[in-house]
């Protein structure tokens, strides 16, 4: 599992939890003179806060909040990824599609996935350690295959071997 995966199970994870308080009829607001949270369309309080600051945290983090923050994790999830165009490529496989390019050869702002700096906030807002980042696979472009045409700067080429020479053209000593 690399940065990207651990990240979306966490996101799963949490939306799930939130998923599981939702009710679509509750809107909640905070009444910070009588510290207490009350349900809008019954007229109820919902609960009572004795400490400042307690019910307007309670207020932002109501199911709803969180999963509209999953939504926007998502969102961030599907802009930085592995590009598919380059997933048959050797060169940039590994590389973030979202960081964009640079230079004049249009090269990739972050190598690996699992460097890009928006993956790396967004996993340290979901807890993630120093171990468990140095426990994630990192993701590697494939190994080319010898006799599989190659492309490199848009150009298809077939590997070329000793092998594909025609004996007309081997020389007196020639060794394969």
């Amino acid at each position: 599992m690399d940065l990207h995966a651990w990240i979306t199970q966490r996101v799963d994870a949490v939306a799930a939890a939130a998923r599981g308080h939702e009710q679509p009829s509750l809107r909640w607001e905070y009444d910070s003179n009588a510290h207490e949270i009350r349900d809008l369309d019954n007229a109820g309080t919902v609960a009572i806060v004795y400490r400042d600051g307690t019910g307007a945290h309670i207020e932002r983090h109501d199911p709803a909040a969180v999963l509209r923050r999953c939504e926007a994790d998502r969102r961030i999830l599907a802009r930085h990824n592995v590009d598919p165009a380059q997933s048959d490529s050797w060169l940039f496989a590994a590389a973030c599609h979202g960081c964009g390019t640079e230079g004049d050869c249009d090269d990739p702002v972050t190598d690996n996935l699992n460097d890009c700096p928006e993956l790396l906030d967004l996993a340290h807002a979901h807890g993630i350690t120093p171990d468990i980042l140095a426990s994630l696979d990192r993701p590697t472009p494939p190994e080319p295959e010898s006799r599989k045409p190659q492309r490199l700067w848009g150009i298809s080429t077939a590997p070329l071997t000793t092998a594909d020479v025609p004996a007309a053209l081997r020389g007196p000593s020639w060794k394969p």
